[in-house]
């Protein structure tokens, strides 16, 4: 079996492609690197079932795969926020030519959405049926609204065309290989305190996060395209272990042993106050929850950035 995907040189994205690679697929990456990194994938350049193509999905793309995953967008506020107009376009006209593709080779289709279109949200934890509390005009709504549009989009064609396609809203996640500039708190904190520099907490650090090692999220995203009978679902991906900023910033300097203080700075614009998911429905229809713990994680993690600290990729390398 052949399956596409696009932004396999991302975070999440190098971490599927390796799955896939291990359990017998032939896996075809497509990236445009603007915030993807070749380092990412750079093992498994010489494998024989894995072809990469530098390539811009808001360009048309001719292949021939059984199925699609689509987690073709910057991620983090930094990357969208730099690339906002990017952003619009690959979750809008990007995913029209992969649905296109999928349609046109009767392929599988996963639309890779976000925990960000529930906003700042006013009902907790968030399950699939609510509709959030988005900003449409604010600094992160490129993100927030393109990935709302990719999701309707999506549904469109599952209802006019019958497209086998499904729609996964991804809850933070982190591990080794995420940018380090991404400006997300864990590689934030531990990049910081690894360092010996303040970690900066915007607001008082009340503000919650439930974070989902990358292992564990690639499990999901795989069981949610590879599950029969899923056309037209809407899944919550994400670790309902939520935890405050602030006690996630003291985690870090305890697992790291940094002497460094903990600062704070004003709240970001249109930040969420609390962000966690009801994964009521990815345990029915899945079988799937969270395995490795806050804490493994993060030791996963602090190995990781504490190797590449002096020698991190920049994008596109």
């Amino acid at each position: 079996m052949r399956v596409l995907v696009a932004g396999g040189a991302g975070f999440i994205g190098s971490h599927l492609c390796e799955s896939l690679l291990h359990s017998g697929f032939d896996v075809v990456a497509v990236d445009n690197l603007i915030t993807g990194r070749l380092h990412n994938i750079s093992s498994l350049l010489e494998h024989p079932r894995f072809t990469f193509r530098q390539h811009d999905i808001t360009e048309p793309l001719d292949l021939e795969v059984d199925a699609v995953f689509h987690l073709a967008s910057p991620a983090s506020p930094v990357g969208y926020r730099r690339y906002s107009i990017e952003t619009h376009l690959v979750n809008s006209i990007g995913t029209l030519h992969l649905l296109e593709l999928a349609r046109r080779l009767n392929a599988r289709f996963l639309f890779a959405s976000t925990s960000e279109v529930y906003g700042d949200p006013e009902v907790h934890p968030q399950p699939e049926t609510y509709h959030g509390n988005v900003n449409p005009v604010g600094p992160r709504s490129c993100y927030d609204e393109s990935k709302r549009f990719g999701e309707s989009l999506t549904m469109e064609f599952v209802r006019k065309y019958g497209l086998d396609a499904r729609i996964v809203r991804i809850f933070n996640t982190y591990g080794p290989r995420t940018d380090p500039d991404d400006g997300r708190v864990v590689p934030n904190f531990v990049l910081r305190a690894l360092r010996g520099e303040p970690l900066v907490v915007y607001g008082d650090g009340r503000q919650t996060r439930s974070l989902c090692y990358v292992s564990d999220m690639v499990r999901g995203i795989r069981l949610a395209m590879e599950r029969d009978g899923l056309a037209g679902e809407v899944i919550n991906l994400g670790n309902p272990d939520e935890r405050t900023v602030l006690d996630l910033a003291q985690l870090v300097l305890e697992l790291t042993g940094s002497s460094s203080r903990i600062t704070f700075a004003p709240p970001r614009p249109d930040d969420p106050i609390r962000r966690c998911p009801d994964i009521a429905k990815a345990r029915r229809l899945l079988n799937w929850e969270p395995k490795v713990s806050l804490l493994d994680g993060l030791r996963l993690t602090i190995a990781y950035f504490a190797e590449t600290l002096d020698h991190a990729p920049a994008a596109g390398e």
